[in-house]
């Protein structure tokens, strides 16, 4: 016969699930928190006093929301797990009405108490019900009895004590504190109650406030407001769906950037795409970031972006040390849901989009989380996919977060993107490294200055040599830091052209027969790791004929045009009256020549052009040069190409900002140039108008 069993849970089980389920002192009161806001509270005070004395201590958390009755407190205050506020979210749903949308569903933050304290009082009132008052002590649970076995003292006030009047709301007392509160655990406490709302929108309906009786221990911390203003580059967009609707970003330079002027870009219908592996081939794939898939809802993302260079800080920032300090606790990207933030994405070691570890591979390019405070927006019920973990610590890692985390990442590399332009600006003209360079003109001056305020004499004659002496050690100094530049970049370069011929190989194996197609790679492959092995150096020129120089660029990637179905309209086979012959190393240009059409069909990809084609063709129009002219008709250039041309400028996603720029530095090499011509400078057909034309100019 079949016997029935139920649960029996021992009572320790509720101090448990405090321990392992809320993992510090600052969870378990925002959670205490975000029950006051799901009681549709609109102001919560939190009280401290006596925090380094646990048996005297005592924790206050008042609300004045609707409060809660015997009713309520029966059958689900005491009662883990009920699908209370899970129905009060579907009937909101369901009658599309406006009222605040429930922050938790589980129904066990409140045990999260147990972290701060043993003794526990609560009392609340509800609208035209009994105030109520409820008291435990959590130590009568560590015990081996059941948990129904452990009474919890309780009853309804026939005249209310605290609640008086028309008031509503719940208070929580806990005495008895389980651990010593130090100065430092306090203001991280601080912290995290003030970053539960946005620090860019401020929630008027819902506001917490916070006392201490050691005010002293919250003295001299620096504030949001103290260091907005110091963001020189801010960045918000809209995401729904694959698209990035609207991007707008600004640059922001102080007063004290006189020679700068600021800037503000505003873009719209950005389609979001990602690279990732084929499920059948492994190889890798641009496909589009589409959330339409899941239920995330309209996106909203805001980010301040900062300079910590200490030249740029001298400019601006009079707390230089609470400035740094403020960005090293506080930066990184907070979530907020319904305008309650979602921990622990933001924390100080919770790099939750890998910044970090992005700007470890591409220094300078990339953020670092204390260079950043951001904002995430999502809607409670329109993003139901993005469920949150039992823990609090984030969301449950599906499919739908994945996306969602795709496409935050895309949005900052976005926004990233006008920032380095604008970046670049401010390091030229403030950096020791600026074109004015301000350190060898100040030394010139004061040379000036002692020549002329100064007999002559040995005195001035040792100072003038000294100063010689320190703009000698300047220069040398910066040319190896030049030096040690130029060969991590051409690091750079190196894995940017093996790629492209790894990619190629692996194309031309799939092909057969391709034999000679694979030894001919591997040759050039062998090639390229000797020419650039090391800094990047001139290499061996002869006179050689462009037609051939442009058979061998396209032969070597005939797998990759065919497989992006490119049609290639060779217009340089008609050139017999142009001498095509210049002098050239030959590898480089061809080389240069795959970048740039590997360019056009990514570009030609990403905007869905449905017939691609590149036109390449050599010409005379140029004075003085005979050019080589490459044009596509994809979307053209998304930055200015005096910028484009810059190292680590890339508006693709994930783009190393290497391919124009070894363009330009060949082409420099070469004697030559790389032009981004006017379309309409050449005979062109319409379709080429609006696409990237650019010219690889040799002299005659």
């Amino acid at each position: 016969m079949d016997a029935k069993l139920n649960f029996e849970p021992k009572a320790r089980l509720l101090l448990q699930l405090g321990d392992q389920l809320i993992r510090s002192e600052s969870i378990a009161l925002l959670e205490i928190i975000k029950n006051s806001y799901d009681a549709y509270a609109s102001v919560v005070r939190v009280s401290m006093k006596n925090l380094d004395t646990p048996s005297s201590g005592e924790i206050i958390i008042e609300d004045d929301g609707i409060g809660m009755d015997a009713d309520i407190i029966k059958n689900i205050w005491m009662q883990p797990g009920t699908d209370y506020k899970l129905k009060i979210i579907q009937e909101i749903k369901k009658n599309d009405r406006k009222n605040r949308i429930p922050i938790g569903e589980k129904g066990i933050g409140r045990f999260g108490v147990h972290k701060l304290g043993y003794q526990i009082e609560l009392i609340s009132k509800k609208e035209g019900k009994k105030e109520i008052q409820l008291k435990m002590n959590w130590k009568d649970f560590d015990t081996d009895d059941l948990l129904s076995k452990i009474p919890v003292v309780f009853k309804e006030m026939e005249h209310s004590e605290f609640f008086t009047g028309k008031k509503t709301g719940t208070r929580l007392i806990i005495r008895n504190l389980k651990n010593i509160w130090t100065r430092e655990t306090v203001r991280e406490l601080y912290r995290s109650v003030n970053s539960l709302s946005s620090p860019f929108e401020t929630m008027d309906s819902f506001r917490v406030y916070f006392t201490l009786d050691k005010q002293e221990w919250l003295s001299g911390l620096v504030t949001f407001e103290d260091i907005k203003d110091h963001a020189l580059y801010y960045g918000e967009c809209i995401i729904e769906n694959n698209n990035i609707k609207h991007l707008k970003y600004e640059f922001r330079p102080w007063d004290t950037m006189s020679k700068l002027q600021g800037r503000k870009q505003e873009l719209k219908n950005i389609r979001m795409v990602e690279e990732v592996p084929n499920n059948d081939s492994g190889k890798k794939e641009w496909v589009d970031i589409n959330l339409s898939k899941y239920k995330l809802g309209l996106i909203k993302f805001k980010i301040l972006i900062f300079d910590r260079s200490s030249k740029i800080l001298t400019l601006g920032v009079t707390d230089k040390k609470g400035f740094k300090e403020y960005l090293d606790v506080n930066g990184g990207v907070r979530v907020f849901r319904s305008g309650i933030r979602v921990y622990d994405y933001g924390e100080r070691f919770n790099d939750w989009l890998g910044l970090d570890m992005r700007r470890v591979n591409q220094p300078g390019k990339t953020l670092s989380n204390n260079l950043i405070i951001g904002a995430v927006y999502l809607d409670r019920l329109s993003s139901a996919d993005l469920e949150e973990k039992t823990n609090r610590e984030g969301f449950v890692e599906n499919m739908a977060y994945y996306k969602f985390l795709s496409a935050i990442n895309f949005a900052l590399d976005k926004i990233l993107g006008e920032r380095n332009l604008d970046k670049d600006k401010v390091r030229k003209m403030f950096s020791p490294t600026a074109p004015d360079q301000p350190v060898i003109g100040n030394l010139k001056i004061l040379q000036e200055k002692i020549i002329k305020e100064i007999p002559k004499g040995n005195f001035r004659d040792e100072l003038v040599k000294t100063i010689q002496a320190i703009e000698a050690d300047y220069k040398m100094i910066n040319q190896i830091y030049t030096r040690s530049a130029s060969a991590g970049l051409s690091l750079g370069i190196v894995i940017h052209e093996v790629s492209k011929i790894i990619d190629e190989l692996l194309a031309a194996i799939d092909e057969i027969p391709s034999h000679k197609h694979i030894v001919s790679l591997i040759k050039i492959l062998h090639k390229t790791v000797s020419d650039y092995a090391s800094v990047i150096k001139q290499s061996t020129k002869s006179k050689e004929n462009l037609t051939d120089i442009i058979d061998q660029s396209l032969s070597n990637i005939q797998f990759r045009i065919k497989a992006h179905k490119i049609e290639i309209i060779k217009n340089y086979k008609e050139r017999s009256k142009i001498s095509t012959v210049v002098k050239c190393a030959p590898n480089l240009i061809i080389s240069t020549i795959i970048n740039l059409i590997d360019n056009s069909i990514w570009w030609q990809n990403y905007a869905n052009i449905k017939d691609k084609k590149i036109i390449i063709d050599i010409t005379e129009e140029h004075n003085g040069y005979t050019s080589i002219l490459i044009a596509d008709n994809g979307p053209g250039f998304s930055i200015p190409p005096e910028e484009a041309v810059k190292p680590f400028i890339s508006d693709k996603p994930g783009g190393m900002g290497l391919g124009l720029h070894l363009a330009y530095e060949v082409m420099n090499g070469q004697k030559g140039e790389l032009i981004f011509p006017d379309p309409n400078d050449y005979e062109l057909p319409s379709e080429f108008k609006k696409g990237a034309v650019l010219l690889l100019a040799f002299k005659k």
